[in-house]
């Protein structure tokens, strides 16, 4: 049975090794995403102001720059990070500061840390490479049990080791057990957490069973057209949920539908919040309010995923394991596959 397992984790993990490396790497280098734009852009460095005025005179002065059609949304900037995200309906994007001026503009793709991302989540490859990405997750998690079971074993020999002693197999194999066992915890707890967010169907029906509630249900309301006046709007939602803040700002997406503003409340793990406010464009005031504290058991369970996977909790330590979980994915999955590759040459000379 050992013998069968060892086979099962040296085949698995050969075919899974360099994709692995893939989103192990980018996963770790888009935990520094935002401190990357902070270096290289003196506007996100900015001091934060998110008051309803001029959060709304920024958006107001981000629509008159703009020659398109008014933006699909506008990820708000947040304490430590001064650059709202505009994300037009054709697929553009671009970063203002914070009185609305564009400072850097886009199309798909044409930033360093958005083709990572890209790469991360995608492959490069659309819904299909979202896909690819989260049987990977599951694979890698049945990498790290059958792992674990080959280890046990030897876990006599087990040292805190992350760099091999030399460069023989011996020793190669050795740093692979040893970095896998000190890893194999959090490596799991991304791995998860990444393709539970791909099979998110399965994945809440799992938690509606374990937490014995269902998805909350809430429809948008109807709105009547016209002209969003963004620091009245604002005013009302900060009203509406006088302890949350701005996260994402979205535009009608049809003639009677409502602007929204997703916020996030204090209690909320997610970084861009689950609390909505929902404006008529006509009176720029609510009229619907869907808070996250009142979303079922199994949605608030849901929302926690995404900060988990994406170092949304924890501040800089979690950050810091996050990040050293994807380098040693990335490494496992290196040295694994070379290991691996250097005793299928030896069988072949025999």
């Amino acid at each position: 049975m050992l013998r069968l397992t060892r086979s099962i984790h040296a085949w698995a993990g050969a075919f899974l090794s360099m994709l692995l490396v893939v989103l192990g790497l980018s996963g770790a280098l888009l935990v520094f995403k935002k401190d990357y734009l902070r270096a290289v852009m003196p506007e996100a460095r900015e001091t934060v102001i998110l008051t309803p005025e001029r959060v709304g005179a920024a958006l107001e002065a981000i629509e008159a720059q703009v020659e398109r059609d008014a933006p699909r949304y506008v990820s708000v900037a947040e304490p430590g990070f001064a650059l709202h995200k505009v994300v037009f309906r054709d697929g553009g994007a671009a970063y203002a500061d914070q009185s609305g001026n564009i400072v850097a503009e886009w199309t798909k793709n044409g930033r360093i840390e958005e083709w990572l991302f890209d790469l991360h989540h995608y492959l490069l490859m659309g819904n299909t490479g979202k896909i690819i990405a989260g049987l990977a997750g599951l694979a890698a998690i049945v990498m790290v049990i059958t792992g674990i079971i080959i280890v046990i074993p030897a876990l006599r020999r087990f040292t805190w080791r992350v760099w091999p002693q030399t460069a023989n197999r011996k020793d190669l194999v050795a740093q692979h057990r040893d970095l896998g066992v000190i890893f194999a915890a959090p490596i799991a707890l991304f791995t998860l957490t990444g393709a539970a967010m791909v099979f998110y169907t399965p994945t809440k029906a799992v938690l509606s069973a374990v937490t014995f509630s269902q998805s909350s249900s809430y429809e948008r309301p109807a709105a009547t057209q016209g002209e969003v006046n963004w620091p009245q709007a604002l005013a009302s939602a900060y009203k509406t949920a006088p302890h949350a803040s701005p996260r994402i700002i979205s535009w009608p997406s049809a003639e009677n539908a409502p602007a929204s503003i997703r916020m996030r409340q204090r209690m909320e793990w997610r970084q861009n919040g689950r609390t909505y406010v929902y404006i008529d464009p006509s009176t720029n005031r609510a009229v619907g309010y869907n808070d996250a504290q009142e979303l079922s058991r199994s949605d608030r369970a849901y929302n926690a995923i995404y900060p988990l996977h994406a170092a949304g909790v924890g501040g800089r330590l979690y950050d810091l394991l996050s990040a050293l979980s994807g380098l040693a994915l990335s490494v496992l999955g290196c040295g694994g596959l070379w290991t691996f590759c250097i005793r299928q040459h030896r069988r072949m000379r025999q």
